[in-house]
Formats: C-alpha cells, sequence, structure tokens
C-alpha cells in the first residue's frame, strides 16, 4: 500500500473545521496550487507542500478560515446591490467587507483570529506589500482592508506589512478617519456596513454619483424584507440599461452603469501612476461618455449576454463538438507545435531560480564542504530569485459574424480550443467570447423603432448577441464543448464591433490578475444594414476607432488584433493581417507569445 503524504491528515483537518465553521456540511474543499478561490459550495484552498512548513500551514489555516466566516457571514445579493460599478472601488469595497466578516471570527474565537492573521501576513508578503515603498507598490484596497480590520477588532497590521501602510495612513485617516471610527457600530449589520463603505469611499474621492445616488433612493424608499424591490430593480436596470455599460462582475458581467470619477484628489491620482514609463493602471469605468461621442442606442432592451450552453441543446451541442474534433486533426500539427513553444515560453518565465555563493541568505547544503574545510568561509549561501511572471487574463474575441461562415469560423474555433488548453495548462486564465446579433436587420430593435413612428437618427438599431463560449474561471473541460456551437447553422449574423469590444475589456479589467491581454479576431469592419440605413455609412466605424482609442490611450489592458483578409492595423495600433484562416492558428500563437517575450524583457529591465 502506498503511504500517505504528510499533508493528508492536514489537508482533512483543514476541511473539517472550514466545513464546521462556515456551518455548510456540504461545502467541497479543495487544495490547488491554481488561486485560491471561493464559489458557490466550493473552496479552493493552497495546496500545502509536502514538508508543512509553517508559512504552508499558516497561509491554508488562514485562507481556510477566511472563507468559512465568508461564507456564513456574507449575503451576496446584499453585496451586489451596494458593491460600487468602477473596478478599484469595487476592490476596495470588497476588501472591507471581507474584513468585517474575518472581523467577526476574529473577536469570538482566539485561535481563529491567530488563523486568520497569520494567513493574512503570508498573503500580502507573497503579493509583495513588504517590499512596497511607493504608495504605486501598495494597492489601496489591501491597505484598506489593514485599516478597516483594525478599526474593528483594534490588531495592528503585521510588521513586516505596516510601511506599507503607513504610506497611505495619513491620506486616509484625513479623509476617512470618522467612516472607519463607525464601522465597529454595523459589524453584524451587512446593511448599514456597506452604506458606510460607500460613504467611505465617496471620502476618498472612489465612489460614483450613479451609485450614490442608488443608496440615497434606498434609503428615502425603505428596503423590502428580503430585499425583493431592490434585486428586481436591478434586474429591470441589466434589461433596459446601455449594453456598452461597465461590468461590475469579472466571472457574470452583467452591466452596470458607472461614471468616471471626477473628483479624485491629485494625491490619489497621482497613486495610480506607474513609473518607467508603463501604461497607467486606470481603473474608472471606462466608456461611460460615449454619449460626447455621437453614439446611441435605440434600445438595448433585446440585447442579450448569454452562455453557449444556453443557446443550443446539450444532444446537439455534443454533435457539434464531435464535429470540431474531427476537424482538428488537418490542422492539429502546426498549430500544436506553435503552442507548445508559448508554453515552454510561460513556464520558463514561472520557473524561480537560485542565486548561489551569497555572503547572506539560506544555507547552501550543497556548499557544506566549504565550511567544514574553512568555517570562515563566507560565500556559502543561497537566496530564490523573484520570478518575472505576472498574473495574467488572456480574452480572446471572435467574430460571430456570417461573413465568417465556412472555413474561416472552424479555425477560429480550432484555435482558440488549442490556445486556450495550452494556457491553462501554464496557470494563464482565459476567457473566449464571440459577439454577433440576434437577428439580421433590426430584429425586434428595428420593429419597436418602426412602431415609434421612426424617429430620426436612432442610433444602433438591432439587437445584440454577445456569447461567452468560456469564462475566465471555468475549468476548460467543462468549456470545450462550448465551442462547437460555432458550427452552428444560422448563428452567424451580423457584427457590431464597438460594443463587443467595450463589453469584453469590461468584463477584463474587472478581473483581479496583474496582467489583462485582450485579443480580437476579425473579418471586416462592423456591418449591420439596419443601423447603417438609417445613419451615416461610417456610423460603427467612427465608433469603433473611438472605443479602441480609448483603450489603448487610456486602460491598462494589452489590445491586439488580427484580420482574416482584412487590413485592421488601420484601426489597431498592434494588429496583423492574415491573406487565409488557414495562417490564423500561427499568427494567435505568435502574437501571444511576442507580448509574453516583451514583458519577460520589461521585468528584467526593470530588476536591473
Amino acid at each position: 500500500m502506498k503511504p500517505e503524504s504528510p499533508s493528508e491528515p492536514f489537508k482533512r483537518a483543514v476541511s473539517v473545521a472550514v466545513r464546521s465553521l462556515a456551518a455548510e456540511p456540504e461545502l467541497e474543499v479543495t487544495f490547488s496550487s491554481e488561486p485560491a478561490s471561493l464559489k458557490g459550495m466550493k473552496a479552493r484552498l493552497p495546496s500545502p507542500h509536502r514538508n508543512l512548513s509553517p508559512q504552508d500551514i499558516a497561509l491554508v489555516r488562514g485562507t481556510g478560515d477566511a472563507y468559512a466566516l465568508r461564507k456564513a457571514y456574507h449575503d451576496e445579493k446584499v453585496n451586489s446591490r451596494f458593491r460600487p460599478s468602477s473596478p478599484e472601488s469595487a476592490a476596495v469595497f470588497e476588501a472591507a467587507e471581507q474584513a468585517r466578516v474575518e472581523a467577526i471570527g476574529a473577536l469570538a474565537m482566539k485561535g481563529v483570529a491567530a488563523n486568520l492573521a497569520s494567513g493574512l501576513e503570508q498573503r500580502l508578503i507573497n503579493r509583495g506589500l513588504g517590499k512596497a515603498k511607493t504608495r504605486d507598490e501598495a494597492p489601496l484596497a489591501d491597505i484598506l482592508g489593514l485599516m478597516v480590520r483594525e478599526a474593528l477588532t483594534g490588531e495592528k497590521p503585521p510588521a513586516s506589512i505596516a510601511p506599507a501602510v503607513n504610506l497611505w495612513r495619513p491620506l486616509i485617516e484625513e479623509k476617512a478617519g470618522g467612516d472607519l471610527a463607525k464601522l465597529i457600530e454595523a459589524l453584524r449589520d451587512q446593511k448599514a456596513f456597506a452604506r458606510l463603505t460607500r460613504a467611505m469611499l465617496n471620502h476618498l474621492a472612489l465612489g460614483d454619483q450613479s451609485d450614490s445616488d442608488k443608496s440615497a433612493d434606498d434609503e428615502a424608499q425603505g428596503e423590502s424584507p428580503e430585499g425583493e424591490n431592490d434585486d428586481g430593480e436591478d434586474q429591470d436596470t441589466k434589461q433596459d440599461g446601455d449594453a456598452t455599460e461597465s461590468a461590475a462582475d469579472g466571472e457574470d458581467g452583467d452591466p452596470v452603469e458607472g461614471e468616471t470619477p471626477s473628483e479624485q484628489s491629485d494625491e490619489l491620482s497621482d497613486a495610480t501612476e506607474p513609473q518607467d514609463g508603463a501604461k497607467p493602471q486606470r481603473h474608472e469605468a471606462a466608456f461611460a461618455n460615449q454619449d460626447a461621442w455621437g453614439y446611441k442606442i435605440f434600445t438595448a432592451e433585446f440585447d442579450e449576454e448569454i452562455a453557449a450552453g444556453d443557446l443550443c441543446e446539450a444532444e446537439e451541442l455534443a454533435r457539434l463538438r464531435s464535429f470540431l474534433d474531427q476537424q482538428l486533426s488537418s490542422m492539429q500539427g502546426v498549430v500544436s507545435r506553435l503552442a507548445n513553444k508559448l508554453q515552454r515560453l510561460l513556464m520558463a518565465q514561472q520557473n524561480r531560480h537560485w542565486e548561489y555563493d551569497l555572503e547572506e541568505g539560506m544555507l547552501d547544503a550543497s556548499r557544506l564542504t566549504r565550511i567544514i574545510i574553512d568555517p570562515m568561509y563566507p560565500l556559502s549561501f543561497k537566496r530564490e530569485k523573484d520570478t518575472t511572471f505576472r498574473d495574467t487574463c488572456v480574452t480572446l474575441l471572435l467574430d460571430n459574424s456570417g461573413s465568417m461562415r465556412g472555413r474561416p469560423i472552424m479555425v477560429a474555433a480550432m484555435c482558440a480550443d488549442i490556445l486556450g488548453r495550452t494556457l491553462e495548462r501554464v496557470g494563464v486564465k482565459t476567457e473566449i467570447l464571440g459577439f454577433t446579433t440576434r437577428a439580421w436587420k433590426g430584429g425586434l430593435a428595428r420593429e419597436k423603432w418602426l412602431a415609434a413612428g421612426k424617429p430620426p437618427q436612432p442610433g444602433r438599431l438591432n439587437d445584440l448577441r454577445h456569447i461567452v463560449y468560456k469564462a475566465a474561471d471555468e475549468p476548460w473541460r467543462r468549456a470545450k464543448r462550448n465551442l462547437g456551437l460555432m458550427m452552428r447553422e444560422g448563428l452567424l449574423k451580423e457584427n457590431i464591433d464597438g460594443e463587443a469590444l467595450t463589453w469584453a475589456h469590461n468584463r477584463l479589467i474587472a478581473r483581479p490578475e496583474q496582467r489583462r491581454i485582450l485579443m480580437v479576431i476579425s473579418d471586416g469592419a462592423p456591418v449591420d444594414d439596419s443601423t447603417l440605413s438609417v445613419n451615416a455609412g461610417n456610423y460603427l466605424e467612427q465608433h469603433l476607432r473611438r472605443v479602441i482609442e480609448e483603450i489603448e490611450t487610456r486602460s491598462s489592458v494589452e489590445l491586439t488584433a488580427i484580420g482574416i483578409g482584412h487590413d485592421v492595423t488601420r484601426y489597431y495600433r498592434k494588429a496583423v493581417t492574415i491573406v487565409d484562416a488557414e495562417q490564423l492558428g500561427g499568427a494567435m500563437t505568435e502574437q501571444l507569445i511576442d507580448l509574453f517575450a516583451e514583458d519577460a524583457q520589461a521585468g528584467r529591465r526593470k530588476r536591473r
């Protein structure tokens, strides 16, 4: 019988403790080298090493207790209602809420408090907060979370993280010190705590007016017992709202309207500008000023964002996937070779390296003979070098228009399949999205326009269909059959690229990864007969250009494009045009290889 790993009894004990603390016997607890997460009834914790070092134990226990307390004391409906739309504000809001649920457990149980403190310190050290020298290197969400924890429990930030907190503390206490002092009064009332947190964000110039108005309306009109009225209002807003509104949730991608914060203090604005000429890390709600561009939408009530599995019966989807698998054999060889090249590049970037023959660091066991021969020999230590690889999420946005019918869409699906699997193997999150319209020549939107008496200059006049083939956090084994949907007859219709690009960008910008890449695959300019018949001939193309300019100049998302028989270099700064769809796999892979190689070189230059 194979001996049991020393870490297995520890994992079982942690699993039982997490389920017990969460009061959820059915909670599924797993351990993985992938990033820790809590999704529904599944908690994924860091996988400890076999030797069970104190750092591993602290991280696993602390993460487990944090997730268990969130499961026990957190209501996601309330959280979604009060969470701000802009990603930066949402991150601070979530950090405060996590500090609240952890404080409830820490104040009640000393053992849990110790686990949380140790796990928190280890997580922040792993993220580099202990080395922060400037505000740029100390994310405001992490710092404010620590200060909320201090206000609720009286526990000072860990000594190793205290210098980073002190970079922000004077500013936060000056602008929101009174808000921090009030939080303890609402510790067990999530709604009251959320309102106080929103007030604190506004005082820090991180709120947005639309969200502030909504909270004020809630207070003025009263609340239903279980939030039914609020939830109903939210649903109506989502159905009738602008399809280009920013996404507040990276996984679900529900559109939520937000405005760019206009009153943010100079100090906070300066803190988000990185050094070394890097791209500004601006997280405000993108494209909130589209009205100023002259782009309008007649109605968005018939637009849909839908999972691929909801557009097709399971049996038909399995049949379409089987057909796609049969076609894969024809191009498996060349694309797989390129994908393996990409995989080797990424694995090389993720490998850690050691520096030897140092005067301080960890004792190098391979050099022990030196010490025996000469105890005064100084160069017998080693130190682990930091990896240059950043957490990354890649979104593939595929044009699902009618002109892609046949070989082009089949090749696009196959390439997305191969690259998606490759990137998942090396820990790079991948999201695969498609865009088309629900109908030819306008659909229900045009019918409504006709019924309204054909008002002039209606703007976009068709029903959008945005398809999620694979969400970023969805394992490939569960999503792979969805790509077969592209083979379905009648799916591919017209293409409104500007709004699709906005949608994909807003899903991506809400992701927690440090680096975000958006790759667009298209075979032509935006075309929608219904819209172009009642607007200027370049109406959709001009909007696409403005969206691209907004992303390339104001967003931290790295945008690249591939045109199939269509010159996309006139739209995108970083783009390539291919003549034949058969070249798509090589072009996609080479583009990703270039992006990751550039990032590795930039990381090496920065360390020097």
